[in-house]
Parts: structure tokens; sequence; C-alpha cells
């Protein structure tokens, strides 16, 4: 496989409403879910921090992952939305959507980096684990987790 990290631009919505569908099917194990909304994504492509990484295999989107800058009292990126297409997972992709949005965290002068995982996916969370993510918070049927870098 090869494949190539980008940055997804407006007319890549319709594919990432489809990972994203497929993403929650896999976590919720249920075909009824339901995609974006209609300019739920819009945010993330009016030139400001906020992002969308994605992995390409032949001008294809095959993953994809949401990176929001917050400017609160203390400053945070925010990942939302990791998505691996089913037949590409377990290939390191997930791992290099993170460490590109690490990178950014790191170029832009933030420290924290934050998402929330669904204790019943518990790949996402071995993974999250694996590279460094610590529980902050247990909110029921899900954990906060944090990183400092």
């Amino acid at each position: 496989m090869s494949w190539t990290l980008g940055k997804a631009e407006k007319q890549d919505t319709d594919r990432i409403n489809e990972l994203f569908i497929e993403m929650l099917q896999t976590i919720y194990s249920t075909d009824k879910v339901d995609g974006y909304s209609d300019g739920d994504l819009d945010r993330f492509f009016d030139g400001r921090d906020e992002w969308i990484s994605v992995a390409i295999d032949e001008d294809k989107i095959i993953a994809f992952l949401s990176i929001e800058v917050h400017h609160d009292e203390e400053e945070y990126v925010y990942l939302d939305d990791l998505s691996v297409t089913k037949q590409y997972r377990n290939n390191g992709i997930g791992t290099k959507l993170i460490r590109n949005a690490e990178t950014y965290t790191k170029e832009i002068g933030i420290h924290k980096i934050c998402f929330h995982v669904e204790k019943s996916n518990t790949a996402a969370f071995r993974l999250y684990q694996r590279l460094g993510y610590k529980i902050h918070e247990d909110q029921g049927n899900r954990y906060l987790m944090i990183k400092y870098i």
C-alpha cells in the first residue's frame, strides 16, 4: 500500500462524511448512524488554525483526522473523528495522522493535545495509549485523554 498524507479541501467533504459514518458504524456496531450535517465541516476550510489531515491512496481519501485549535485560558489542540477505512486499518495510518497532528501542534507553539475515545472502541484506546496519551477523565461511556508534548 502506497499512501500519502495531505490536507483536506472543501470538495473532500462527501468522502470525509462517508468515512465518518463508517467510523460510527464500527464504534456503535450499527448501520443506524447519522453523518455530519450540512456546514459542519466548513470551519476546517476557512483558512484558520483548524484543518483535516487525510491519508490518500491513488487519489482516494482512505482516512482522516480533524484537528481543532482552541485558544481558551489554556491553549490546546483537540483531535476529533479519526477514521481509517476498514481495508486500510492496522497499517500505521492512524499513527501517522496523529503524529502529523502532534508535529503541527508543536509548530504552532501549543503543548497539549486531547481527545475523547469511546470505552467500547478498545482498538483506538490501545493505539492512543501506545502513542503516550493518558486518561485524564472518565466521562462515563468515554475517556478524555491528554498528552503534553
